[in-house]
């Protein structure tokens, strides 16, 4: 990993390579919350491991700047586990092969992890730099953020004594962010009883891979496919074919844009060409649909391992309606911020256990205006209630309201005009901060989001831009130099 430590700035790139070689999915945080607080002891600084996972660690002021405003940078330790279904790659053990690809940083096969680990690195560096001029500077690194937001929302008020909070988990530079969307998931469950597998029949694998996937807050203005959506739209079309489904096994994080699913259906051996015939028509259609963002798309059919049982006819057939009428994608644009969504769902996630004898969906949705979600809420548990399954709700968490006359953002515009000429794009995100949530322990707190560019967060194409981590670096610097007195 020698060549992403070396990057400038080295500061930065020197911690996120440490980074990359412990493993930290979500839920798997144990070694990379132990390293971040031995990072702190080892500076002799202030270092707190609260009962929520959050690592919290404090840094005085340098000499002069003792009157400043307290700052807080926020970042969380978590990334998210995505690979490509031929990477063989074990995220709870195996460390991040990164590599330099021209202007950019990337991982082969599998998520980098920039997000959030450049920002948090950002953070990290501000505490181990001699020569940087700030006030005091608290760090605070979230547990478990892209599954559930549990270090926010398990921080406890009084830890912190900061007047400002500087989030780092934004994905494009030159952009400052002073709001986001809020966000809640759908959990979806079928059960279904066995039935005996039919004499005549041959098992055929259905396979939806290639595709794109993404953040499913950032990426879902794109208009990408969604293989769980596409494998049922298939099955959809071959039911006058008597095909039967087996087994499913689409998507696998509730905030990722599923790109892949896998099933094993079953067809009479005297219509198997007609079904490979009609899949190659249907994937003829979607692709042609999909040709402009999903180049890569691949729907195949070949013959496989003969199942032992198969999920009975009308779970299927309710199964298959309820995926087909499911809301996914952008449901509605703001009105307030041109070129914002405003309310959207990812249908993420749907599995069947053959063990439990349930099929398990999950959506995550999200939506800056609170009584729009909750209507996309009502919508989906109508769609999958009417076909006999269950829905709750889980994981919910509020937006953050913009607020234009915030003084760190005032200060921030002026510090990036001065040093390249031009003021920075204030916006809000249709992702999830955890600004929302840590303000309400901290309502006082005077916040803002940035960071640097990074392309295709939580899949396995994520890249971040060196050239931007460079000025997000040194954007952070003079904006901590700016900090005005208390």
């Amino acid at each position: 990993m020698s060549e992403i430590k070396n990057i400038q700035p080295t500061e930065v790139w020197g911690i996120f390579d440490q980074m990359l070689q412990i493993p930290r999915p979500s839920n798997h945080e144990d070694a990379i919350q132990a390293w971040a607080v031995k990072f702190g002891k080892d500076l002799g600084l202030e270092t707190i491991h609260d009962e929520a996972g959050n690592v919290i660690i404090k840094k005085p002021a340098t000499p002069g700047m003792e009157n400043r405003k307290t700052v807080v940078l926020q970042g969380h330790l978590d990334m998210v586990p995505q690979k490509n279904s031929d990477k063989e790659h074990d995220f709870t053990k195996d460390s991040i092969e990164a590599f330099i690809d021209g202007d950019w940083v990337t991982a082969k096969g599998t998520t980098l992890g920039a997000d959030n680990g450049i920002g948090s690195s950002a953070a990290m560096a501000v505490l181990a730099s001699k020569t940087i001029k700030h006030g005091p500077v608290e760090v605070l690194l979230t547990a478990t953020e892209e599954t559930g937001m549990d270090g926010a929302n398990g921080l406890k008020a009084g830890l912190l004594d900061a007047d400002i909070l500087i989030n780092t988990d934004s994905e494009d530079e030159g952009e400052l962010y002073v709001g986001c969307a809020g966000g809640e998931d759908a959990n979806i469950t079928f059960t279904y009883t066995e039935e005996e597998v039919p004499v005549g029949f041959t098992a055929l694998k259905l396979s939806v891979t290639g595709l794109k996937g993404g953040h499913s807050g950032m990426d879902i203005i794109l208009g990408r496919g969604n293989s769980i959506k596409a494998f049922f739209r298939i099955l959809n079309a071959a039911e006058g074919l008597g095909v039967r489904l087996a087994s499913i096994d689409g998507g696998s994080l509730r905030n990722a844009i599923p790109r892949e699913a896998f099933g094993v259906v079953l067809v009479e051996e005297a219509k198997a060409a007609d079904f490979v015939a009609l899949v190659d028509e249907v994937a003829d259609e979607i692709k042609a649909e999909l040709a402009a963002t999903e180049p890569d798309m691949a729907i195949t059919v070949e013959e496989t391992e003969m199942p032992e049982t198969l999920i009975d006819a009308k779970t299927q057939k309710n199964i298959t309606a309820a995926v087909v009428a499911c809301p996914n994608g952008v449901i509605r644009m703001s009105d307030s911020m041109p070129g914002l969504v405003e309310t959207s769902t990812n249908l993420a996630i749907f599995k069947s256990d053959v063990g439990t004898k349930t099929i398990e969906g999950a959506c995550l949705m999200r939506s800056s205006v609170d009584t729009a979600k909750t209507e996309l809420a009502s919508r989906l548990k109508a769609v999958f209630e009417l076909a006999g399954g269950t829905v709750t709700f889980s994981g919910a968490y509020p937006g953050w309201k913009p607020n234009m006359e915030s003084p760190i953002l005032k200060t921030m515009q002026g510090v990036y005009n001065n040093r390249w000429g031009k003021v920075p794009k204030i916006m809000a995100i249709h992702a999830g901060l955890e600004c929302g949530i840590l303000a309400q322990n901290y309502p006082h707190w005077d916040m803002i989001s940035f960071g640097p560019t990074i392309r295709f967060p939580h899949s396995p194409d994520e890249k971040v831009n060196v050239e931007t981590v460079a000025k997000f670096w040194e954007f952070l610097v003079l904006t901590l130099e700016s900090i005005p007195e208390k």
